[in-house]
């Protein structure tokens, strides 16, 4: 017991190296911008004051989205979600897998679940003893099943996933811009100690060096920032676009997607002066999703959440542009168990 315990204070120890590695990167190009080029190198006090500004606004916009993202704690279905005692003890007890599924589906009928594994079978996790809400997975690193999880992230130490994911593509953007402010004001000092117009001293090798690491991690972070604007724009998460979601229909793959301006709305909030900041602005509560085929009325879902022991303030949802662009091909209601669900059957966006 006590070696498990030692090693997994190591491994938790271990997963900030990452972490660790990128802040001393960030400190050294800190040192090297702010002492190495503004004070020693460049001799204009204009152009050293303007480039001060502009490179202290965006290393504070990088900073300040880097560590909510590593802050923010991945949020986990609510207690709706748990088997209740009498259908737990039953589900313990049964070993056949069949009838394990008819105490599933039973729960889930009371539930705005939509999602199944490849099988058709109700997602339910048995290390958390939870059913699964669509979009939801478990992180074996954070041992916790995550709403809306895209993605472990060695680089911040944290799943992202319903609660930082707009912190994170905020991150990787302002990352990007970090290095082409540093880049771009950099280039003609660099070409200078290149071309030995300047005079080798001991701001020389920071210099260079400082152009190459802030083009390679453009480079790299670039391409990783256009790939997650792309999901965002397709409404997926890195999950779903190697493993299209399953509904009662089929395999989906933009099964979640309404729309490149509601799919945006939907990971950045329907008011754009709290697109730029890492505040957390976006809509839903991570429990339900609207679909293109699938729209859950949220007030009845809202009211189903309540049932199954969720408080208002976590329950409530808010789901972005279902206003009059929406076409509606035929509207019907659905009973399951005594539980009456508002089902919309909605176009192709």
């Amino acid at each position: 017991m006590a070696p498990s315990h030692v090693l997994r204070c190591c491994k938790r120890a271990l997963n900030w190296i990452p972490v660790l590695f990128i802040n001393l990167v960030v400190g050294w190009s800190y040192y090297a911008y702010v002492v190495e080029l503004c004070v020693y190198t460049i001799p204009d006090n204009a152009e050293r004051i303007s480039y001060l500004v502009i490179f202290h606004i965006f290393l504070s916009m990088f900073i300040w989205s880097y560590w909510k993202t590593i802050g923010s704690k991945p949020s986990s279905p609510s207690k709706a979600f748990c088997l209740p005692r009498a259908e737990k003890e039953l589900y313990v007890r049964e070993e056949r897998a069949e009838t394990q599924q008819e105490i599933l589906k039973k729960v889930a009928r009371n539930l705005p679940v939509y999602t199944r594994t490849a099988g058709g079978a109700i997602r339910y996790c048995d290390h958390c003893q939870v059913i699964k809400p669509d979009r939801c997975h478990h992180c074996s690193t954070c041992e916790m099943c995550v709403l809306k999880m895209d993605h472990h992230c060695p680089w911040v130490n944290n799943c992202v996933g319903f609660s930082n994911y707009k912190y994170f593509v905020l991150f990787l953007a302002y990352a990007s811009l970090y290095c082409v402010v540093i880049c771009a004001t950099v280039i003609q000092y660099f070409i200078k100690f290149w071309t030995k117009q300047l005079p080798d001293t001991h701001a020389k090798f920071h210099i260079l060096f400082l152009f190459f690491v802030a083009a390679l991690f453009f480079i790299s972070v670039l391409s990783l920032l256009s790939y997650h604007l792309w999901l965002v724009g397709k409404n997926r998460t890195t999950i779903e676009a190697f493993r299209a979601p399953v509904f009662s229909n089929g395999p989906d793959k933009n099964g979640f997607s309404l729309g490149f301006r509601r799919n945006v709305c939907e990971v950045f909030g329907d008011q754009g002066k709290y697109w730029m900041f890492p505040v957390f602005s976006s809509l839903g509560d991570g429990h339900s999703f609207v679909t293109r085929l699938v729209h859950i009325d949220p007030e009845q879902a809202k009211s189903v959440l309540q049932q199954n022991g969720k408080s208002p303030a976590e329950a409530e949802t808010n789901p972005c542009g279902l206003g009059n662009n929406t076409q509606h091909s035929n509207s019907k209601e659905q009973s399951d168990g005594g539980q009456i669900v508002s089902v919309t059957m909605e176009s192709e966006p």
